[in-house]
């Protein structure tokens, strides 16, 4: 159950949403240091990322939990506390009185997720100390480390078998797995091809008030490290770069947001839904979705106006040096040359420095997850848990420079209601209509069948102009060849260069052909095209809501693995004036 508080609308700024898990019984010594310490970590990311509005994810348990919320308020962040037992319950764990009050007054501070019981609880079985209990705790931990892009833990450092403890959350975090609770992550695969490289735990190391509350060996109270799945930093040493890049990129997409908030807004309220989606374009992932989807759009037509300035510049020069070196009295062409060479490596280099391929596929490629994260959710289809965790399938493997695109989506359903519509068969068979449809009336059958049908058009015209510049050519070496000795030097050379823009003309639509990928997206659109038709018919004939999500469920990792594909050919076809 969501408060009000956290039911306001949701904006299209990326945030740097902080999960925070700690031990309770942090010794009181070390209170102050650690608080120094969390300051300054909330202070770093601030300076370093001011783009990125912060968000702190806290259980607001006792001990560290507490602290770091406090400390997040003060630095002006947005504080969400998932808890993992309604609130009477919860405070029954806690020690002392004044952790009492010091947890309402953050309560009123925050927004409050009170997390669902699980499957096999039972508002009896967690209302005293046991197992349904501690699952409680756990699923907390792991909506944490589900949604948060950064963990900071107040940690000692020691493994645990207690569960939902700090060691097993950073674990989790780290690995995927949860004993007890968590036995794997989707297949388990993920974190094998990489995934485990994008998680990031920043590491404040405490004591515990115990009889051995030292913190593991080398470790000393205070002291700050970072750690991945497969490496822990030096002390007291900067973010690792790969992480800051990450960051970075969220920044740049916040900034571009803010740059483009006008036209982004304009297009909404114009109801454009660029590609073909409409009606769930805005419901499907909110803001972030309509801001990432008029973006990836709006890089695609300046790509699209380089590529077509580029090649015709090619095109140009080539004639230009044809006339050049086979007519009389032409010399200052090879000027022309020069000029057009140099507009075309300017144009290029303007884009490489202002990242329009780069945010264009890196656009796309969050707004396609963000589609089909939106209408899992419509549709009450969860992989894990959380419906969200469509980045759970998404270019893993295939392109780890877009984990942050993957942070995105993580923190896409912060501050939405978990519940299900009241009526989720009806918003069922909207997602059907409207994401699949079917050859007449919209959807993505009827997307991918237009866009086969362009591209089939494009390759047409591509093969006829081919086809035209052999045919010339065939024709000027017959009439060269039969009259060798009759036409003069001049004419020789004019039908030569004739000849020679014909075969221009078709070598550079063939590279922009290529550069485009026309040949592999005609198959690749055809492949969808029948995916989706057939998952409709499946649809039509399945019997009952469980089945047509499964269906769904299946089709939207396909799409996610189209995208993939997608994505790596034209990662593979960057706009570079000198590989034309």
């Amino acid at each position: 159950m969501l408060t009000p508080a956290a039911s306001s609308p949701v904006h299209a700024a990326v945030p740097l949403v902080i999960g925070v898990t700690s031990h309770r019984n942090i010794p009181a010594r070390e209170g102050e240091p650690i608080r120094q310490r969390v300051r300054g970590f909330f202070a770093q990311l601030q300076r370093d990322f001011p783009a990125l509005p912060l968000v702190v994810l806290s259980a607001l348990a006792e001990g560290g939990d507490q602290l770091v919320a406090e400390e997040a308020l003060a630095a002006g962040a947005r504080l969400i506390a998932p808890l993992p037992l309604p609130r009477e319950l919860y405070t029954k764990d806690f020690q002392y009185p004044a952790t009492c009050a010091r947890f309402d007054a953050l309560c009123a501070r925050a927004e409050v997720i009170e997390l669902p019981l699980l499957a096999d609880s039972s508002p009896h079985g967690i209302s005293s100390s046991g197992p349904q209990r501690n699952r409680q705790y756990g699923q907390a931990g792991v909506f944490i480390a589900r949604h948060c892009h950064l963990l900071l833990a107040i940690w000692d450092g020691k493994g645990s078998d207690r569960l939902g403890g700090t060691a097993q959350v950073v674990h989790y975090f780290l690995s995927g797995v949860m004993p007890e609770l968590v036995e794997r992550r989707r297949s388990g695969r993920q974190h094998l091809l990489g995934s485990g490289d994008e998680r990031l735990v920043c590491q404040i190391v405490c004591s515990r008030e115990t009889a051995d509350g030292a913190p593991s060996p080398p470790l000393q109270p205070g002291q700050l490290l970072w750690r991945t799945q497969t490496a822990t930093s030096a002390v007291d040493v900067p973010m690792p770069p790969a992480f800051r890049s990450t960051f970075e990129h969220m920044a740049e997409f916040n900034e571009d947001c803010a740059k483009h908030h006008a036209g982004i807004e304009d297009g909404a309220a114009a109801g454009n839904a660029p590609d073909g989606d409409g009606p769930a374009s805005t419901r499907a992932g909110a803001g972030l979705f309509r801001a990432a989807d008029w973006l990836a759009v709006h890089f695609r037509q300046r790509v699209l106006l380089a590529m077509r300035i580029i090649y015709t510049l090619a095109a140009v020069m080539a004639i230009a040096f044809t006339i050049y070196d086979n007519l009389p009295d032409q010399d200052d062409f090879i000027y022309v040359f020069l000029l057009l060479f140099a507009s075309g490596v300017l144009l290029s280099t303007i884009a490489k420095r202002r990242g329009w391929h780069r945010k264009y596929l890196d656009y796309r490629a969050l707004a396609e997850g963000l589609r089909v994260q939106g209408y899992w959710r419509r549709a009450g289809i969860s992989l894990t848990g959380d419906p969200e965790f469509a980045q759970d399938s998404f270019l893993q493997k295939q392109d780890i420079e877009l984990g942050w695109t993957r942070n995105v989506m993580r923190s896409a359903g912060l501050g939405r209601s978990r519940d299900i519509p009241c009526d989720a068969d009806q918003e069922l068979r909207k997602v059907i209509c409207e994401w699949v449809g079917d050859a007449a009336h919209g959807g993505q059958v009827d997307y991918f069948c237009s866009k086969a049908r362009q591209r089939t058009r494009q390759h047409h015209l591509t093969e006829s102009l081919g086809l035209a510049s052999l045919l010339v050519g065939i024709g000027i070496s017959i009439v060269l060849a039969a009259l060798a000795h009759q036409l003069s030097a001049n004419t020789k050379n004019a039908l030569v260069v004739i000849m020679a823009v014909f075969s221009i003309l078709a070598a550079v639509r063939e590279a922009y052909a290529f550069k485009k990928a026309d040949k592999e997206l005609i198959k690749q659109y055809r492949f969808m095209q029948r995916i989706f038709a057939e998952a409709r018919s499946a649809l039509d004939n399945a019997k009952g809501a469980p089945e047509q999500r499964d269906i769904l469920r299946a089709l939207g990792e396909a799409a996610l693995a189209e995208h993939a594909e997608w994505a790596l050919m034209h990662r593979q076809r960057p706009l570079e004036h000198g590989k034309m």
